[in-house]
């Protein structure tokens, strides 16, 4: 059987640029070199496609130095053009006809539905959500929309938009009139935590909003859920899709900020925690019904809060494109059943190429 042609893309425009560049390195080494040759393709914080040489490029970050090009042609031939930068000016001499493609890209512009829109023009399958499922999963706003159909209990939340910081003193009256301090503060479309801050105060949500402005022009502010942090792992789609055990964050911080998540040594994360009776099986259920509902495709970590106070399971957010780095829980949940990385990935290749 001939190799097929494997595509991995990663870095890219996000504040998640970096977290990308190591989750991508984990699956390199994970995808079986007897079936696919692989075509790395790594997109600088400028927006710059390079053809990157080897993951140890990546792993030493020399890869953005490289002076190869290497874009993805919309058109539907579904080739990967590859070539040379002269004074701003691009020529391409090889053209390599791609079989699938494995998007590491997290945050805006990887895991929204824009690249994906390329994936789709191009004719090529891909690993991961489709444009609708990603673009609505991405955006906290319409996430709680889905939700809210479901029946699906998730924090009480206030909309802002950035141009109405202009008169401050509105948006906190709004915030104020619906909600309690403290309150949450989220970028609607920033992933990892970047931009997230908690206010116990005015002095402090006026400061939360003016940095959750700097990520995204549409703002969340939410109700504090005082709980554990739990997620749930999913893959598959439509009827096939399953779900994984439960995994608990314990975060360092106050709160699992992007700081705790990748830079504390002090956070840890528990595979499958003892909780009360029915919400492991709760946790699962609603992880499903939420990937569905939103036309999800191949993965995805849905996260929940089990409430301190009442015991509930409040929904809180869905990332379609976990990271897998070496401290990541999609991996982890599915490690712990049975699946190792070599054979996660490979399944979730399959999966894109059979995509209905």
């Amino acid at each position: 059987m001939s190799k097929k042609n494997l595509a991995v893309i990663f870095g890219g425009r996000s504040s998640e640029h970096e977290v990308s560049c190591i989750s991508v390195v984990t699956i390199i080494k994970a995808v079986n070199l007897d079936r696919y040759n692989l075509h790395l393709i790594g997109i600088t914080e400028e927006g710059k496609w390079l053809k990157v040489a080897d993951v140890t490029s990546i792993e030493d970050g020399s890869w953005r130095k490289s002076k190869e090009v290497a874009i993805i042609s919309p058109d539907t031939r579904g080739e990967l053009l590859v070539g040379e930068e002269n004074d701003g000016t691009y020529s391409y001499n090889q053209s390599i006809k791609i079989d699938a493609i494995f998007p590491v890209l997290h945050g805006m512009y990887g895991e929204d539905g824009t690249i994906q829109g390329l994936f789709e023009m191009a004719d090529i399958p891909y690993v991961g959500c489709g444009v609708f499922a990603s673009a609505a999963s991405m955006d906290k706003f319409y996430t709680k929309m889905v939700v809210d159909t479901l029946g699906i209990r998730q924090a009480i939340y206030v909309g802002v938009i950035a141009s109405q910081l202009k008169d401050m003193d509105s948006v906190v009256e709004k915030v104020e009139s619906k909600l309690s301090y403290p309150v949450f503060i989220k970028p609607s479309k920033a992933g990892s935590s970047k931009g997230v801050s908690k206010a116990d105060n005015r002095q402090m949500l006026v400061a939360g909003l003016l940095e959750a402005a700097k990520h995204d022009y549409k703002i969340l502010v939410e109700e504090t859920i005082v709980g554990r942090e739990l997620e749930c792992a999913v893959i598959g789609y439509d009827k096939t899709t399953k779900a994984s055990g439960i995994g608990e964050i314990l975060a360092a911080a106050e709160f699992y900020d992007f700081d705790a998540k990748y830079n504390n040594a002090e956070s840890k994360t528990v595979i499958d925690p003892e909780l009360p009776e029915g919400k492991a099986q709760e946790i699962r259920e609603n992880a499903v019904k939420i990937f569905n509902a939103l036309d999800g495709f191949g993965l995805s970590r849905v996260d929940f809060f089990l409430e301190k106070d009442t015991g509930s399971v409040v929904f809180n957010e869905i990332n379609t494109l976990p990271g897998f780095t070496s401290i990541s829980m999609y991996p982890m949940l599915w490690k712990a059943k049975g699946y190792t990385i070599e054979s996660l990935v490979q399944e979730l290749i399959d999966m894109a190429v059979e995509r209905p």
